[in-house]
């Protein structure tokens, strides 16, 4: 093994930590859009509804966080909207 200084060993656990936290939340994230997905594909627009508030939060933290671009987070939020509100437009 290379002789690494003790800051760089230091720094390399705390990026592994980093790694691990932006992972998790992304997948949180992944795992809420994927829900609004299935109700929107389903045709239920009472869940896509109640769930939408929920997802915003969750990329929004996952933004602040720094996990993902503020740009690719307001992208998810702008096509999920949309997608709800077509279905809206559509059913009434």
């Amino acid at each position: 093994m290379a002789l690494r200084h003790k800051s760089a060993i230091k720094q390399h656990r705390r990026s592994l930590r980093r790694r691990a936290i932006n992972q998790r939340n992304k997948s949180m994230m992944r795992t809420y859009i994927k829900k609004v997905r299935e109700a929107i594909e389903s045709g239920n627009r009472q869940e896509a509804l109640e769930l939408l508030p929920k997802v915003f939060k969750i990329i929004d933290k996952t933004v602040a966080k720094g996990a993902i671009h503020k740009n690719t987070g307001s992208r998810y939020k702008s096509r999920l909207s949309k997608q709800v509100q077509m279905m809206a437009s559509s059913v009434s």
